[in-house]
């Protein structure tokens, strides 16, 4: 997986990475060649007491180690381009492809596990890029030249050689390969600690209101301790790296120092030969634990890869036409035919058979008791969730059939937990329609109800609205939410339990005001309150997800037992009868 990451995201960087690798060999055989002037002045200047062959020497040596500096830096340079380059666009596509998941796919991943998978996993892989095109590019080059450069100074020493890189590679391997679980385990550890803070964030009034901090202090703290032990567990074999390079590294040069003094008595090897020998030495195994060091990234760097390729390859159910039908109308008559909704895996459908119309310039009400599959009704119209059983259409084309952007422009839709986003009072209502003017606005909000406590702010349609719009009521924010969807003046409106936090008074006014602006169109509202929907002019009883009564007020007050309990269970014996 993440071979196939890196293959398909860094295609776009091919030249930089091709300056980086020639870049990378001019700088690391300018390091190679060092060892072996400084060779010649050791042998041939200090030996013979040359003192002008020592000056052009080292001077030869300035030049070689500038060139390896420039080498260096501009490698760095564009490594650090691309690794940037490659989170950026990985990032980007992560981020689109959750942009078209449907709920289904939503909730099947976890909000908490998209977002650590959208910056921890792709910050991993980025730091393994950007490292690789640093270090990984100049250790086989270093690697491969030490041991020519080597054979070079001095064939009987090469059993060190022979023998030193192996036991270091096999060393680091076995730390390695008990990594991998390690660091596999941590990722999912931290995506439970990210869900329960963002519960925790999230449900704060909550926690408070029922005195439940030191319990959520404590479910907080195992899931930080579980995380914290299987970081120090990889910490520790992490740990165990350095001391097994630094040893193995010592005990060479050691072995390097010994035999060749034993060569150099006996005249087979001179002093300046074992100078560089042992610094290529050195260089090959610095290139090997560069080698390791990089393997250490690795491992995670592969786990955060299958975990983003996840996402990537993950096809949401709801996916737009090969060929979008443009409707012939616009006038939004929406129609349920043998409509059947089950989520994967359970045992019974959500909605069963649900057949019925709704008409422009008629609303439609849609009552039942809780689970009785209202929301997802609504849902399916919007396309948040496909059918998986007959059909839902809009002006006599089904909504699969259409582009998702053509059904969206005709639908203005308010959600049961009406969201608001980070900006401003216009900013959020102009989600609706980006063109829209601030007379429009105004209209909308008058309608809404929401115009006078708007008003009330200090910078009015430009004031401040925190994430999620926490800094307004429930019932502010249902306004504002109803105001964005009245900006939109779409064909089809869909109230989807948007009344609730408001008063009698208000939710009366605000559906008096709304029937002249939506006379043309296809009201749907779901409601828990009967004073909400019962002056609707078709209202849709559910229960366990079928209909089992349609019809207005009056005439489901004589045929539907359900309705008629859903009615006694909130007003009077005086209103009902």
């Amino acid at each position: 997986m993440l071979i196939r990451l890196l293959r398909e995201y860094l295609r776009p960087f091919s030249r930089s990475l091709l300056a980086i690798v020639a870049l990378q060999l001019v700088g690391t055989m300018a390091a190679l060649y060092l060892p072996s002037l400084n060779a010649d002045i050791i042998d041939q200047g200090i030996a013979r007491g040359d003192t002008g062959y020592i000056l052009s020497t080292g001077g030869w040596m300035l030049v070689v180690t500038l060139v390896q500096i420039v080498c260096s830096i501009i490698a760095v340079y564009f490594g650090s381009r691309t690794g940037m380059g490659f989170g950026r666009d990985v990032r980007a596509a992560v981020f689109h492809r959750v942009g078209e998941f449907s709920a289904r796919e939503v909730n099947r991943f976890g909000a908490p596990s998209l977002i650590t998978r959208t910056t921890n996993d792709v910050q991993q892989v980025q730091m393994l890029v950007l490292m690789s095109c640093t270090m990984l590019v100049a250790a086989p080059i270093m690697c491969v030249g030490g041991v020519i450069m080597a054979l070079q100074e001095d064939i009987g020493l090469s059993w060190l050689v022979a023998v030193s890189v192996p036991v270091l590679a096999i060393a680091i391997g076995l730390v390695i390969v008990r990594m991998v679980p390690k660091f596999r385990l941590m990722q999912t550890r931290i995506d439970a600690v990210n869900r329960i803070l963002r519960e925790q964030i999230t449900g704060i009034r909550v926690v408070r209101a029922f005195v439940r901090e030191p319990v959520e202090t404590r479910r907080f703290g195992v899931a930080n301790h579980d995380v914290t032990e299987v970081a120090t567990q990889a910490g520790r074999l992490q740990a165990l790296i350095f001391p097994i390079v630094m040893l193995i590294l010592n005990v060479s040069g050691v072995a390097v120092l010994w035999f060749g003094a034993a060569r150099i008595d006996a005249g087979q090897m001179q002093i300046g030969a074992l100078t560089a020998f042992l610094a290529y030495l050195l260089q090959i195994l610095m290139a090997v634990m560069m080698a390791t060091f990089m393997a250490i990234m690795i491992p995670r760097a592969a786990v955060c890869a299958e975990r983003i390729i996840e996402v990537l390859d993950t096809t949401s159910s709801v996916s737009p036409p090969a060929s979008p039908v443009v409707p012939l109308t616009r006038e939004g008559r929406l129609t349920f035919d043998h409509a059947t909704f089950t989520y994967p895996g359970a045992a019974a459908p959500v909605l069963r058979d649900v057949t019925l119309t709704a008409l422009p310039g008629r609303t439609t009400a849609i009552i039942g008791s809780t689970g009785a599959g209202k929301t997802t009704l609504v849902s399916m119209v919007a396309r948040l969730f496909d059918a998986t059983g007959g059909s839902v259409s809009v002006d006599g084309v089904d909504v699969r059939e259409l582009d998702p952007e053509e059904l969206w422009r005709r639908i203005g839709l308010v959600p049961q937990r009406p969201y608001l986003f980070s900006g401003t009072v216009a900013s959020n209502l102009r989600y609706g329609n980006p063109d829209a003017t601030d007379d429009e606005l105004w209209e909308a909000l008058r309608i809404a109800q929401g115009e006078d406590f708007v008003r009330a702010m200090e910078q009015q349609l430009e004031s401040p609205i925190s994430q999620g719009g926490t800094n307004v009521s429930g019932g502010q924010r249902q306004r504002l939410a109803i105001a964005r969807a009245l900006v939109r003046k779409p064909e089809v409106y869909l109230f989807d339990d948007s009344f609730s936090a408001l008063d009698l008074t208000t939710d009366a006014r605000l559906r008096a005001a709304l029937r002249p602006v939506t006379a043309d169109a296809t009201v749907v509202i779901v409601a828990q309150r009967v004073s909400t929907i019962q002056d609707a002019d078709q209202i849709v009883v559910l229960e366990d997800g079928a209909v089992v009564g349609v019809g207005t007020h009056e005439q489901l007050l004589g045929t539907c037992p359900t309705y008629v309990e859903i009615v006694e269970s909130q007003l009077s014996a005086e209103a009902v009868a």
